[in-house]
């Protein structure tokens, strides 16, 4: 797959900012004695609802600050999920099979059930590395390397940035650039766009059945890169304020299809014809802006922010974050959290295609594409151990999906259900 200009553009930020960083004054010392280590160790539990998905995520992190202030952080991760995840089909008032995606079983999903995909089950592992320091006193450089591998995905990826400062650095401006490589190998190879989903109860043959199965099958790896350029502001208003400003761009080529989710065709009496593997388009570009205000009122800390996103997919997204930060004389602080988000349907989202009408070239029933809105309340509980801080986290996460009634029996079944999770996290900071 080719690159496109804008990723090369990127890329080429990236290794500009890399050479600078070679022939800069400043020199990183890597056996400085007066370094200092900051280490925190995180294990965050997060649950939905139900039989839905569980996740278990466990990360550890350094920063190393030597003396002239070069800072080089260096995190890895490592999350397991398990349960299952809805794969976009309707659900029926009689029970319905499906084949697995690797084309190896079968899996039945209720009357009146939202149809699960019970093989979600991967271990991620993911390993990050920046490097940040001055190029001279008004100026600084960050550079960032990323890899990520799942059963069937890789990522990698390459950062970079550029920060001015201004007004005794009470302004400063930042240009950054990433690039990300992607690899998707599914299980049974990726399905063609779009083809019907094979059954074995119709063949005569495992045989035939397997024939039928490969022609629905298209390659064994797919690719998507993505490039993203930001440009932000921070501005230091009085000595209890803070604010900043960043708009980004990023480009996203390849392949975007999920290879796990499906679309049904029903007929005018919400009865399923026939089941469908999804299609997306190939190309994505999208524009955030992100504004977030810091504030000492005296006893909390405020700290909120809002994020506005929309896409040539025809998603836009609000997101605003709220949180209050108590810290008080014995160490212990309190942090309360308030988040919203509401997004648009995608243009080629639909729930279920309708069987007398033209196929169209790009259709997703994943429930993640859908008009929805959610909300998160948690508390945050930190307290010193010893001469170390240590945190605990609890929030509730609520999601309300959104769309059209469907004919017939659909209109009498639940197409949007709710998903609630809760997450906990314990971290120890040394």
């Amino acid at each position: 797959m080719q690159l496109t200009d804008k990723t090369f553009a990127c890329i080429s930020g990236s290794l500009v900012v890399a050479s600078q960083a070679l022939v800069a004054p400043a020199q990183a010392d890597w056996f400085d004695k007066d370094a200092s280590w900051d280490h925190t160790a995180a294990l965050l539990y997060y649950g939905e609802d139900g039989d839905r998905v569980t996740a278990v995520e466990g990360t550890l992190k350094g920063v190393r600050t030597n003396a002239d202030n070069e800072i080089l952080s260096l995190s890895a991760t490592v999350d397991s999920l398990t349960g299952a995840t809805p794969t976009g089909a309707v659900p029926q008032t009689t029970a319905q099979t499906f084949t697995r995606p690797s084309g190896r079983g079968e899996y039945t999903s209720a009357a009146g059930n939202t149809p699960l995909d019970d093989t979600f089950r991967d271990t991620r592992v993911q390993l990050n590395a920046g490097w940040a320091a001055a190029l001279s006193h008004n100026w600084d450089y960050d550079l960032g390397g990323h890899l990520s591998k799942e059963y069937d995905y890789t990522s990698l990826g390459i950062s970079g940035g550029l920060t001015r400062y201004l007004d005794r650095k009470n302004t400063s401006i930042r240009l950054g650039s990433s690039a990300y490589f992607d690899t998707i190998e599914p299980e049974g190879r990726t399905p063609l766009p779009l083809s019907t989903m094979v059954l074995r109860q119709d063949y005569p043959s495992e045989e035939a059945f397997a024939e039928a199965f490969s022609a629905t099958r298209g390659n064994a790896k797919e690719h998507k890169t993505t490039a993203e350029l930001t440009l932000g502001l921070t501005q230091v208003i009085n000595r209890n304020v803070v604010m900043q400003l960043n708009y980004s761009y990023a480009q996203v080529d390849g392949y975007q299809t999920d290879p796990f989710k499906l679309v049904s065709v029903v007929n005018n009496d919400g009865m399923v014809q026939r089941t469908l593997y999804e299609s997306r388009p190939d190309s994505r570009s999208k524009h955030a802006l992100y504004w977030q205000t810091k504030a000492y009122l005296g006893a909390p800390v405020l700290d909120f922010s809002y994020r506005y996103m929309t896409d040539d997919w025809a998603i836009d997204s609000h997101t605003l974050d709220l949180r209050l930060n108590w810290q008080f004389s014995n160490g212990h602080t309190l942090e309360p959290h308030l988040r919203y988000y509401h997004q648009s349907d995608a243009e080629f989202y639909q729930p279920y295609l309708l069987s007398d009408a033209p196929l169209p070239e790009y259709a997703s029933a994943d429930y993640r594409l859908a008009e929805m809105d959610t909300y998160t309340l948690g508390l945050k509980y930190g307290f010193p151990v010893g001469e170390h801080q240590a945190a605990a986290r609890l929030e509730y996460y609520l999601q309300q999906p959104d769309g059209p009634v469907g004919p017939g029996q659909l209109a009498s079944l639940e197409l949007y259900p709710e998903v609630g999770a809760l997450m906990a996290q314990l971290s120890y900071r040394f």
